[in-house]
């Protein structure tokens, strides 16, 4: 059974579609299809996705992943209890791209901090 892939909120999906409206048509095309596949899998294998270190708060919600399509980074949450992959930014790769994170994870008990 299949994840579904949804936004958090209203805002948070016109902003996304805005920005994908913006990308050039080749890749806006593999965009769409990367998106769809994080429904069959959402933590698929290889380079193109990645966990992210820290937190990143995107509009009030953390963003745990980022999909790489070319130049462009989708970042999204998982949400294995409820079956969905949380789509919440779409970006073209720069300085600004991560610019939204706040907090690093906490060091572990007893760690420094």
């Amino acid at each position: 059974m299949g994840y579904d892939v949804v936004f958090p909120s209203e805002r948070v999906e016109r902003i996304f579609q805005k920005t994908l409206e913006k990308i050039p048509a080749d890749y806006q095309a593999a965009i769409v299809a990367a998106i769809r596949s994080l429904g069959a899998n959402p933590r698929p294998q290889g380079k193109r996705t990645k966990k992210l270190a820290g937190e990143l708060i995107v509009l009030r919600y953390t963003a745990e992943c980022r999909l790489r399509v070319g130049p462009y980074r989708v970042l999204y949450d998982i949400d294995d209890q409820r079956k969905k992959v949380v789509l919440l930014k779409l970006a073209k790769r720069d300085e600004q791209t991560y610019s939204c994170r706040l907090r690093a994870k906490p060091p572990p008990h007893g760690g420094p901090g």
